[in-house]
């Protein structure tokens, strides 16, 4: 996924109202900004961080500004966070599209928000003719607790919990289904669940392992020009 033009940087002032930000520029100019995430957004909102944002074609918009990366620093010194919760599907899409992911590869079509379950979408169904169909549902990562441990989730998440009980349905119905936790940040060398913030969700993902949904989890390389998928890491609870 590369962003559309250029990011900018500026620094952050405070996050407010789960989708708002102040930022001050270079120059001195303050502006509030869009942030397209609704969780906690834990160690990754101090004041005075250095954030780089993106900067919207259209006109009309409110908040022409959105908060694209953060730098921070877990341990091993400063490195640039994903925080657009937005970005996590299209680079599942071109990781699907170039096969990147083995076990996810060899399939002929892909789809994407596709109706399942009980009024929800699945995030990609991929098909082939001789191969059960493979629901996939993508989960954006960005909590880093621990040096090199990210979690999932930052905050309750009951609707988090429901995909899974919908992937185990999809797996009972003969069919195959993958949770897939992309990582925005790259210095990650294991993922585990956040059993402490979300008991049910942490039981939901249990229930889901026993029923036959299958779990991945990758990192991402993340610069001011785009982000890929990297590499996999284990998966530790």
């Amino acid at each position: 996924m590369t962003f559309s033009g250029d990011l900018t940087p500026a620094t952050l002032l405070r996050r407010y109202k789960r989708f708002l930000a102040d930022v001050e520029f270079a120059d001195g100019t303050i502006a509030t900004v869009h942030v397209a995430n609704p969780g906690a957004m834990t160690g990754l909102q101090t004041p005075g961080a250095r954030v780089w944002l993106s900067k919207s074609a259209n006109a009309a918009r409110k908040l022409p500004w959105s908060w694209e990366l953060i730098e921070a620093d877990f341990g091993g010194g400063p490195e640039l966070v994903g925080v657009n919760t937005m970005h996590p599907n299209p680079v599942v899409a071109a990781a699907l599209a170039a096969e990147t992911i083995p076990e996810l590869a060899g399939y002929t079509t892909i789809r994407r928000e596709v109706k399942y379950g009980t009024g929800s979408r699945v995030d990609f169904l991929l098909e082939r003719p001789e191969r059960p169909p493979c629901y996939v549902e993508v989960k954006n990562v960005h909590l880093m607790r621990s040096s090199g441990i990210a979690e999932f989730p930052d905050s309750v998440t009951a609707r988090g919990a429901k995909h899974l009980d919908e992937l185990a349905a999809m797996v009972a119905a003969g069919n195959r289904a993958v949770m897939l936790f992309v990582i925005q940040i790259g210095s990650a060398t294991a993922f585990s669940l956040a059993r402490d913030i979300d008991p049910a969700y942490g039981r939901a993902f249990d229930r889901a392992r026993e029923a036959g949904v299958e779990a991945l989890a990758w990192t991402c390389k993340l610069s001011r020009q785009g982000i890929t998928l990297d590499r996999p890491v284990p998966i530790q609870s």
